[in-house]
């Protein structure tokens, strides 16, 4: 990656995927660790969809554009694999194609599966995300981020 804003968040999701060991006895910290971790890492999503967005429209177009673009991307949410192609397919119908394409299978359904987590937890209800499969998610999501980085220039 080479966004910095991106490459910082996932070294602050790192670290504390990394801090799961010193509640290894601990099972419900550890649930609830995976549900703070989940929360996150659908952050991770939305700020590293919209800082490749909001890069790719400062590097071409007029700063008015550009600004314009920034504070519509500002309002992004909920970064569903529906939502985010039909976001990217406003810049390019190529790049939605050839991502979608990259990302059917698992890392559209990790994708989804983060944010539908999120969504719950937000609203108190019950998930049972684990720590494991947080983070095969959130490898999944890193996964995702690289594609779409690579193809939106």
């Amino acid at each position: 990656m080479n966004n910095i804003k991106i490459v910082l968040y996932q070294k602050r999701l790192d670290h504390l995927f990394g801090q799961i060991g010193l509640l290894s006895e601990q099972i419900e910290l550890q649930s609830h660790w995976a549900r703070y971790l989940c929360v996150l890492v659908s952050g991770f999503l939305e700020i590293g969809i919209r800082e490749i967005l909001i890069k790719h429209a400062h590097e071409q177009s007029s700063p008015t554009v550009a600004n314009f673009i920034d504070g519509k991307l500002r309002e992004f949410r909920n970064p569903k694999m529906g939502k985010i192609l039909k976001l990217i397919g406003l810049f390019s119908r190529e790049w939605e194609a050839a991502i979608e394409r990259q990302t059917e299978g698992e890392l559209k359904d990790a994708v989804d599966s983060i944010v539908a987590n999120r969504n719950r937890i937000s609203h108190g209800e019950d998930v049972s995300i684990t720590y494991a499969r947080i983070y095969d998610y959130y490898q999944r999501a890193i996964k995702f981020i690289d594609i779409c980085e690579g193809q939106c220039h």
